[in-house]
């Protein structure tokens, strides 16, 4: 079985993968100060809490945050004697193409999420991961990563507003029923909700024009079904798009 690892700026996502579907999806805040010994403890216990028996054969990580990686080479070396294959790395492989400006470093899971978006519905691919920052990553028709754009995430967006003025609260995120809003809290889900759906909108037809073809638009990320409320820009859905991606290329590695 293969333990795929997905480590983000907020939360890591541990996703056990036995060829045909995902036994289970586990989620634990990202802390570069976890030990490997703590990671095992956490996966076994919860492993143990939901009855399932894992052997685990291989691993492979996509991180964002390069001071955890060390811990999960060594978590993977010690409990499971297996090198972790980590995106990213000379040794790993790609099944598409990155063309980008010369020296520019593409985020793993922006990478993975192209691969796993070509593998399931081809080329000319806008694809938006509602993160801790909102991405959109721009595939070719040939499965390339030709780039894309990093806005702001919106919980992000939200912290700032709430620690910059001291008048507004924090709040949650939620589609309000009328744009225009009567009091502060109702203001502040207007804008959030409604801003972001203006801007996946703009954005996305904005990267269509410049583009000049017909392109397929996948939502991915927590809070992707939420905006799916507000705007009909998008075609596909995918919640485990980048667990299926550490699979392809997990696999692409393995039959080379």
């Amino acid at each position: 079985m293969l333990l795929a690892i997905d480590c983000g700026n907020t939360n890591t996502v541990f996703s056990i993968w036995d060829g045909q579907t995902f036994l289970c999806t586990l989620r634990t805040a990202t802390d570069h100060q976890r030990t490997a010994d703590q990671y095992f403890v956490w996966f076994k216990t919860l492993l143990h809490h939901y009855g399932i028996k894992a052997d685990i054969s291989g691993v492979i990580i996509s991180s964002t945050v390069p001071r955890v990686v060390f811990n999960l080479r060594v978590f993977s070396d010690r409990y499971f004697n297996c090198r972790p294959l980590v995106v990213g790395k000379p040794e790993c492989r790609l099944p598409v193409d990155v063309r980008v400006d010369t020296g520019t470093q593409v985020g793993p899971d922006r990478l993975v999420n192209t691969v796993a978006g070509f593998d399931l519905y081809g080329g000319d691919l806008i694809v938006v991961d509602f993160g801790t920052a909102t991405t959109f990553d721009v595939v070719d028709s040939d499965g390339a990563y030709i780039g894309g754009v990093i806005a702001p995430g919106v919980n992000l967006s939200l912290q700032a507003l709430h620690e910059a003025a001291a008048a507004l609260p924090h709040i949650d995120v939620t589609r309000p029923e009328r744009v225009i809003g009567t009091n502060t809290v109702d203001c502040m889900q207007s804008g959030v909700f409604w801003g972001y759906v203006g801007l996946i909108n703009g954005l996305c037809d904005r990267i269509k024009a410049e583009r000049g073809r017909t392109m397929t638009v996948i939502a991915t990320g927590g809070l992707a079904p939420l905006f799916q409320q507000g705007t009909d820009v998008f075609d596909m859905f995918e919640d485990n798009l980048t667990m299926h991606g550490l699979t392809v290329i997990h696999a692409y590695n393995k039959e080379g």
